[in-house]
């Protein structure tokens, strides 16, 4: 990497270039952070106040890899865009902001940089202005007092010293991007924006200025097109960083807090772990239906169920046992039916006791009038152990006639007919339905959740003479 933005820095008289540091040091904080204090202590004796003024403000001594930008794969710096995939907290939005200034900063502080004209795009415009410019990573907060540019709210605009500027906009509005044209972006959460396609459209069409422009896009992974289009591009580089990657500069517990809540599911993959989730082959759900069927509030219902899913051995380790809470509005004609996938409260290694326990007990949390059991394995032993904790319980026993994969494809059909919706908390449910293709489950063990699940949406939508209701219940 270049060092002419260092070795020329001229600030004002009351801090001078930081010249004197080797460039070795300068590539990385961990030629330092990771010596004894000894080694450290020497290191920063050798700086005089000026320089230990300016450090902070050296973004290349302190970045981590994945928040530098790589060469293309044939070893030149041709990229139009760099793209960084991090998990929360991985440090994306100071990499972004650290970019930003990389392109409009000179060697001194009137001098012109690489970019003159920038577009910072967001989610929405106040995420652009309190995350991206004014936020605790943001431009401002990163840049060196001499260097700092003036946000001037009203034009929603940028401007440095040197006199470049950056002009903010919302990606909800991207018919905004149309007459300005820029020479370098910075794109935020590319993958949360609602009109993806057609503002990334837009900035492309704006990046028309200067001799090579360029776009740096910070996002959390998801699985949209513009997005996995956007990295299979020839001219992208790409890196990538999990939340751990920068764990020093995160709140203590955090991680484990998080890792605790979350482990094992699909939303831990893509949010902790920064990982884009691609879909399984021939999945009968892909993630963007379950991505749509996400709700913020359940109606008032007319059904509850809980379905189960026993594990016969109850063994530590061994297979989970499914149990799957799903509510139903049934007013109007069957095919007006909705579904609401409520709780997964699956259990593994409870033993029979154990599972029934569980199982009970979600039916009295949500006012479930049934629960549903598959006795494939268990048999009478089933309803035995449950009739034990509760001889009163109302319910059903089904037997499985076909595959896991043929049950669950009209189950599939409801989704993809905007039919059936899922509440916040269904992570490692919604991991396991990915999964399912029509060859089979491509996960490893045994999907007891989907199973549940697909047993509680057959009760309620599919079974025929299903109809019988009963006073509307409130759940949430």
């Amino acid at each position: 990497m270049s060092n002419d933005r260092t070795a020329h820095l001229e600030p004002p008289a009351e801090r001078r270039p930081l010249t004197s540091i080797p460039y070795d040091l300068r590539s990385g904080a961990g030629l330092i952070a990771s010596a004894d204090a000894a080694v450290r202590g020497e290191f920063l004796n050798t700086l005089t106040d000026d320089q230990v003024a300016a450090l902070p403000y050296l973004f290349e001594f302190w970045a981590l890899p994945h928040q530098l930008p790589p060469v293309s794969a044939n070893g030149r710096e041709d990229w139009r865009a760099w793209v960084i995939l991090g998990g929360r907290g991985a440090g994306k939005t100071r990499a972004g902001a650290e970019w930003v200034r990389s392109m409009v900063e000179g060697g001194r502080p009137l001098d012109r940089g690489r970019a003159r004209r920038v577009a910072l795009v967001g989610e929405t415009y106040d995420q652009v202005r309190d995350v991206m410019i004014r936020g605790d990573s943001g431009i401002l907060a990163c840049s060196p007092p001499d260097r700092r540019p003036e946000w001037r709210a009203s034009e929603r605009r940028l401007v440095w010293p040197n006199g470049a500027e950056a002009q903010a906009f919302s990606a909800q509005d991207p018919e905004a991007m149309r007459g300005p044209q820029f020479d370098a972006a910075w794109a935020d959460e590319l993958g949360k924006w609602k009109k993806a396609g057609e503002a990334w459209d837009q900035l492309q069409f704006a990046l028309r200025l200067g001799d090579r422009p360029r776009v740096c896009v910070t996002t959390t992974p998801r699985n949209v097109a513009v997005l996995k289009e956007l990295i299979e591009a020839p001219s992208t580089v790409l890196t990538h960083a999990p939340s751990e990657a920068n764990r020093a500069n995160l709140a203590d517990g955090f991680l484990e807090e998080v890792r605790a809540r979350f482990a094992g599911s699909r939303m831990a993959r893509q949010e902790l772990d920064g990982v884009l989730l691609a879909d399984v082959e021939g999945a009968l759900w892909t993630g963007a239906m379950i991505d749509a069927a996400h709700v913020e509030h359940v109606p008032e219902l007319n059904r509850v169920v809980v379905a189960l899913d026993p594990s016969v051995s109850g063994k530590a380790g061994g297979d989970e046992c499914g149990i799957v809470v799903v509510g139903a509005v049934t007013d109007g004609p069957p095919q007006d039916w909705q579904a609401y996938v409520l709780a997964d409260c699956t259990v593994q290694g409870a033993g029979p006791t154990g599972w029934a326990t569980a199982a009970i007990a979600a039916m009295e949390r949500y006012g479930a009038e049934r629960l549903v059991a598959e006795v494939n394995q268990g048999g009478k032993l089933v309803e035995e152990v449950i009739r034990q904790i509760d001889p009163m319980v109302p319910y059903k026993s089904v037997h499985a006639m076909r595959g896991k994969a043929a049950r669950a494809e009209p189950v599939a059909a409801l989704y993809e007919q905007g039919r059936v919706f899922h509440v916040a908390g269904l992570d490692t449910l919604e991991d396991q339905m990915v999964r399912m293709t029509t060859q089979g489950y491509e996960g490893k063990g045994s999907p007891d959740r989907v199973d549940a699940l697909v047993w509680a949406l057959h009760e309620l939508m599919i079974v025929p003479g299903a109809v019988w209701r009963r006073p509307r219940i409130r759940t949430l």
